[in-house]
């Protein structure tokens, strides 16, 4: 592993697929620009809109949404997180997966991750999310790639934030950088996003990259923002705040060795 930029990119989706990956590419152009290898887009990066229309054109959504990873990959020679994405079920037309994809600058998948804890809450603005009613929970732990000069990078997407045991197995793999895409909810962002990132950070000395939807998608369906990038002691290395952007902070492994042997945590675990 060596040092290196990751950035963690904030945006507002739409139902517009197209409109979605322009201004996805136009967010990753400036990572790229401001040097980053390793570049995470936000759960629901290609489509957020009505459930029953995301349903309609899953195939389509998926299509596009992994050739996109793959051309931006190979065109601009980093690594990539598609944070989220309805990918489809075989013989099951009624509901679909939320994938994450991680692709590398040759275009390769390197790893996938069907997203596990599905956000069926009523939030207490009024709002009502039920995405079990179209969405099939994934039924493994999501993994850990060695990314060899870019670390070992895990992944979990939005809701996984908050099950603590999903970064603890992904800590107990060995990893070093955890993704953490999500689409928050403003009401519950405000009071809940910033300090449960910090507490995964923390808790498992990893350095968290978390992309973000932020504004207003559709109707009432309100995001949070704030894309940051966290360092192993829980520090905010880099935020978008409220804005679309991108945050970028450097992935540093003898930062990561030093908070490690400061707070050696990880190795104190009696409970495995």
């Amino acid at each position: 592993m060596k040092s290196y930029l990751a950035a963690a990119v904030c945006m507002t989706s739409t139902p517009d697929v197209e409109a979605n990956l322009n201004q996805a590419e136009e967010l990753i152009e400036l990572a790229v620009n401001q040097g980053a290898k390793l570049i995470g887009l936000p759960e629901n990066f290609s489509f957020l809109g009505r459930d029953e229309d995301k349903i309609a054109q899953v195939e389509t959504i998926a299509t596009k949404s992994e050739k996109f990873l793959i051309r931006m990959a190979q065109r601009f020679q980093v690594t990539i997180l598609g944070g989220g994405f309805p990918t489809p079920l075989k013989g099951d037309r009624t509901k679909a997966y939320n994938t994450a994809m991680l692709v590398d600058a040759n275009g390769m998948e390197l790893a996938r991750y069907n997203k596990v804890h599905l956000f069926d809450v009523n939030v207490p603005d009024g709002n009502n999310y039920q995405e079990s009613k179209t969405v099939m929970a994934g039924d493994a732990l999501p993994p850990v790639y060695d990314g060899k000069d870019l670390g070992k990078i895990g992944l979990s997407i939005c809701y996984d934030v908050r099950f603590p045991e999903v970064f603890r197995h992904l800590s107990r793999q060995g990893a070093e950088v955890m993704f953490i895409p999500a689409a928050f909810t403003a009401y519950t962002g405000k009071d809940h996003w910033q300090v449960l990132l910090q507490a995964r950070a923390i808790e498992n000395t990893c350095y968290v990259v978390a992309p973000a939807q932020t504004g207003n998608h559709y109707a009432r369906r309100c995001s949070h923002g704030h894309a940051v990038v966290v360092d192993p002691w829980g520090g905010i290395i880099a935020s978008t705040g409220s804005q679309i952007g991108v945050a970028i902070g450097e992935i540093n492994p003898q930062r990561l060795q030093q908070v490690r042997l400061q707070m050696p945590s990880l190795q104190h675990r009696v409970f495995n």
